[in-house]
Order: structure tokens, then sequence, then C-alpha cells
């Protein structure tokens, strides 16, 4: 029976892992979930799934009702609050399995804890990679811990690996080239011209995935290729010119892996994060995700482009930060938060996240250091220029 701990139990990719969860309460038992501010729907899930502990990070909550509530579902349950709270639960000696699904720099600290405590982690959180890719993969290495990338496209490049590519790099594997594929988002055909009068609403109509507000505008940017270019030069330890982003709209090839022999092997697949999820849970093996199989006779076409550079500066200020090394991710990711944030409110248009974005990343040098700390501190101070940008904008 492993024992997981869900860390952003209530968004997407935690009520899918808990849909999966639930349809093998043989194999799996949550022993942690946790929320930011959502108390409702968390005391729904104590209810459903009745963890050992719960974790509230928002701190500024009251959460003594909450408390009564859970009290009367069970009181063996516990109930912890604050972001120190998720570390502690990344690294229980009693969880097996930590479910990284808390979006933005925020998911950080207990993806790191995880690692470092030698858990299988599943990391569906971008930013742990993004801003502190060197330090969580060193975590990984030292502490023997098993990280499986629960995005997609990461997901799929992983099954489409061999078993033992790592022990000398892809290029002993045979690899040539990694394929990761985007659908381009809501504004793939629209003129570049228009883009300046997109609203968040279409923004956040994403044609292929149901995601959060946030990783559906980085969608419609391609900031969240670009985020996941330098996840996978990580993770498959890889360099950019090893990779290729293609745009496949349909969303049905979720990445492929070319090799030198002139193959490519390819992940297909519905658009629906239980299978990734599912594949990570259950790796090596393979168990139930719910989701129905492909029927190909029922899809008209697969089509496939490259990125527009004009249209998604985004994912070249990706592969820039990348490339620069240090605090440079960490920078632009802190910057694109506080840019999504902005425009969601609409305080700024949609071309200009990529504005605050590159003045961000052209302009803040690192005055600290690159562990985890000096790292956190390259992020607020981002954060701050990035503000001070937005009402620049705004006035």
């Amino acid at each position: 029976m492993q024992q997981v701990a869900v860390l952003g139990a209530t968004g997407s990719i935690g009520l899918n892992t808990l849909d999966v969860i639930a349809r093998h309460p043989e194999t799996y038992q949550v022993f942690a979930l946790s929320a930011h501010s959502n108390l409702t729907l968390l005391a729904k899930l104590a209810e459903q799934f009745r963890p050992r502990q719960l974790v509230v990070t928002d701190t500024s909550l009251d959460i003594r009702d909450f408390s009564q509530q859970i009290a009367s579902i069970d009181t063996s349950i516990g109930i912890f609050q604050g972001p120190e709270a998720l570390v502690d639960v990344a690294s229980a000696s009693d969880v097996d399995t930590v479910m990284a699904a808390i979006v933005g720099a925020a998911g950080l600290a207990s993806s790191l804890a995880a690692a470092e405590s030698g858990k299988k982690l599943l990391l569906a959180n971008k930013e742990s990679l993004v801003v502190a890719g060197e330090l969580l993969m060193q975590a990984v290495r030292h502490s023997g811990a098993t990280l499986l990338p629960i995005d997609s496209e990461h997901n799929a490049i992983f099954q489409c690996l061999p078993v033992d590519y790592s022990a000398g790099g892809i290029e002993q594997a045979g690899i040539a080239k990694i394929l990761l594929t985007g659908s381009g988002g809501p504004f793939r055909e629209w003129p570049i011209e228009e883009l300046v009068k997109v609203t968040p609403e279409q923004a956040c109509a994403h044609p292929n995935w149901d995601m959060g507000k946030k990783i559906s505008v980085d969608s419609a940017t391609m900031m969240n290729k670009g985020l996941e270019v330098i996840e996978a030069c990580h993770l498959f330890g890889i360099t950019t010119s090893q990779l290729e982003v293609v745009l496949h709209p349909q969303s049905i090839i979720h990445s492929m892996v070319s090799y030198v022999d002139g193959s490519v092997i390819a992940q297909l697949g519905q658009p629906d994060m239980r299978t990734p999820i599912a594949y990570g849970l259950s790796w090596p093996k393979r168990i139930d995700a719910g989701v129905e199989p492909l029927d190909f006779r029922q899809i008209a076409q697969l089509t496939f482009d490259t990125p527009d550079e004009q249209r998604y500066p985004c994912l070249k200020l990706a592969i820039e930060a990348f490339e620069a090394g240090g605090s440079a991710a960490a920078v632009l990711n802190a910057a694109n938060e506080e840019a999504v944030s902005a425009f969601l409110a609409n305080q700024i248009g949609f071309t200009q996240i990529a504005e605050v974005n590159e003045m961000a990343l052209n302009s803040l040098e690192n005055q600290f250091g690159l562990d985890i700390d000096g790292l956190i501190q390259q992020d607020l101070r981002a954060r701050e220029f990035a503000r001070s940008r937005i009402e620049r904008i705004k006035q």
C-alpha cells in the first residue's frame, strides 16, 4: 500500500490524482492533502479519503471553523497551517510518494524536500525545475529519489526513452533529438497584430485542455512550452540544441523522441492528465486511469508546424534564460507569474506579458547565491521589478 501525499489537492492535477487513486484503493492510500485556501473542497476531500494530515498553506486564514468541521468527520486527522508544513509532509517518513502539484514557486521547497528525502516524486510543479533545476536534480542523485515527470509532454518523452538512457546520456542511447509538442494555444491562427486585443476570458479558453487560469494564459503565450523546454533540459540532461518544439494543434501526440537510425517514437493519447498521473503512480507498471483509448477512426488529421517567434516571444525568452544559466530562469518565471496575474486582473494587455518578462530578464543579474535561499531572494527581487514595470504600464 503506497502512502501518497497530494500537495495542491484542490487544483486540477490534484483532483485528477485523487480520481486515479480512488480507482485503486487496494494499492494507494492518501496520507496527506494540501490546499492553499479552498477549505470547502479540502473538507470534502478529507471526508472522502480520510487522510492522516491536512495542510492549509494560506497563513492569513482563520481555520478554527474548518478544524471543527474536520473533527466532526474524523478526530484523528491532523491539521497544519503554513508553507513549512508542506516541507514536513513531503519529507515525512510514512510517505512513499509525493504528488507535487502546487502551481508556482510556492511548490519549490516541498518538492526539494521530497527529493532530499528519497521519495518517489511525481513532479507536476514546473517551477521546481525551472527555478532550481540543478539543485533538484542534484538532490535526486544524492538521495536516490525517483523523479517522474507528470507534465503530459515530459511524461510522454519519459515513456519514449530507453530504460537505461541516463546511464551514458542521450547520445550513447542513440537519440538524435527530443521533440516537444505544443498546441499553440487558442491564438495560433490569429493575425499577430490582433493579439493586443486578447482578453483574459479568451486566453483562458484552451482548445484542448481543461487547466487553471495561469497555466491557460501560459499556454496562450507559449511560456508554458518555454518552461517545459527548461524542464526537459534538466530532466533528460540535454541542451536546447538537442530539443525541438513542434506545434501540434490536436494534442494527440504528447511528445516524441527521434533516434539516429531514423526512427521516431511518439506517445499518443487523449488530452487527459489522468494518463501521465497513473503512469507516474504505477511506474514501471501500468494501471487503469479511467481514460478512454484513442479511436483512430475518429482522428481526422494530425498536423505539425514550427512556432513563430513573433507570435510567441515568451518561448524564445525561456530558451535564452536556460542558456544564460544562473538565476535567469528564476527571474523569468517570477516576472511571468506577476505579469500573468496583472493580465488576468485587466491591468496590462496580453502582449505586454512578454514585454514585462523581457525587461526583467535583461535587467536583473543575480546578487545572491544559487542555493535555495539565494534563488528565493532573486525570485522576490524579480517580482518587485515586474510589479514596478506593471505599475508604469498601468499609468
